[in-house]
């Protein structure tokens, strides 16, 4: 754009400029010439030979504000619908209202003591509990910035995502509630199904009755039964802040039950640890022949997922199948 044109309407302006003062010629201003002269007055000294300038930069502002919104697409509706509120709870800035749609993009929030629940037809349930923001990105994704949701979701599994500040949690076809407190750590725990934790290359597979918390540095933890003994959450909390000499206590507390502990820990201890781990593994699990020591210590994969099935939940031909690119 030719500068002194936009500040005096001197020199040749471009096309779009053009296009600009065409669409808003119907409002443009027209100062008479006692005006003029009163706003004179006021101008500073060697000011008043290019009174247009302020005009023009204004107009200038309020034509490319203008121009943005009519290129911007209204946001579309998603399939999510407000169903029922209690307290404080927000769309944007508006009061929720209940039966209204949410939009693509549309930030929920509840204040204290405050709730929201949302349905989809072919996706699932969700309550927002209080202090809570939830953004919804598309139809089968939203993202938890803060606060309590607890989900129910009948869609096939793979196809709702929750993300958080730390991990992304893939519905396998499950009940669960996830929280996420204000440093951005989160902890899921599963009621029905499946639910699986990505961040990155770290991965953590959550059954029914178990929980797993994940941290905004490191990602999803390593998860564990709701009824595991007191010592083994005790140690596995203070073995993932960093305490590997808790690795023990992990070990020794953990019933056949826990083998889905164990499983996680064999891929995330550090190689001169894995043997241990691998050992009292195969003391509480029956492994197939094809399951050596010496595999397992260069972390074979086919091993790995044999060890897997030896745990009699689902088949790894089937929880691979969560691993699929979200755009």
């Amino acid at each position: 754009m030719n500068d002194d044109y936009l500040w005096d309407r001197s020199g040749a302006p471009d096309p779009e400029t053009v296009r600009l003062e065409e669409t808003l010629a119907p409002f443009r201003h027209r100062t008479r010439p006692l005006d003029l002269q009163r706003a004179n007055r006021h101008v500073p000294r060697g000011a008043a030979s290019k009174p247009w300038r302020w005009m023009a930069a204004a107009a200038a502002v309020i034509a490319g504000a203008i121009a943005v919104r009519l290129m911007t697409p209204p946001a579309q509706p998603t399939g999510w619908r407000i169903d029922r509120t209690a307290g404080l709870a927000q769309v944007g800035r508006e009061q929720a209202v209940v039966s209204s749609h949410i939009l693509h993009g549309d930030v929920l929030r509840t204040g204290a003591g405050a709730q929201m629940a949302l349905s989809a037809e072919d996706i699932g349930r969700i309550e927002i509990g209080p202090q809570s923001e939830l953004r919804a990105s598309t139809d089968r994704q939203v993202t938890l910035n803060r606060g309590m949701l607890h989900a129910f979701i009948w869609a096939p599994p793979r196809e709702f995502v929750v993300n958080t500040p730390s991990s992304r949690a893939v519905d396998l076809g499950c009940e669960y509630t996830l929280n996420v407190d204000s440093a951005g750590d989160g902890l899921v725990r599963v009621l029905l199904g499946w639910v699986a934790f990505q961040f990155h290359d770290n991965e953590s597979f959550i059954p029914a009755g178990a929980e797993c918390i994940t941290r905004k540095t490191a990602g999803p933890g390593i998860p564990f039964y709701e009824d595991a003994p007191e010592a083994l959450r005790t140690s596995l909390a203070r073995f993932e802040q960093g305490d590997a000499a808790r690795l023990g206590g992990i070990l020794h507390s953990a019933r056949p039950r826990d083998g889905i502990t164990l499983w996680h820990l064999l891929t995330r201890v550090p190689a001169q640890d894995r043997s241990v781990v691998f050992d009292r593994f195969a003391q509480l699990v029956p492994l197939p022949p094809e399951v050596t020591r010496e595999g397992m210590m260069r972390k074979d994969g086919h091993m790995i997922d044999l060890c897997w099935n030896a745990l009699n939940l689902e088949n790894t031909d089937w929880w691979r199948g969560w691993e699929r690119r979200w755009n």
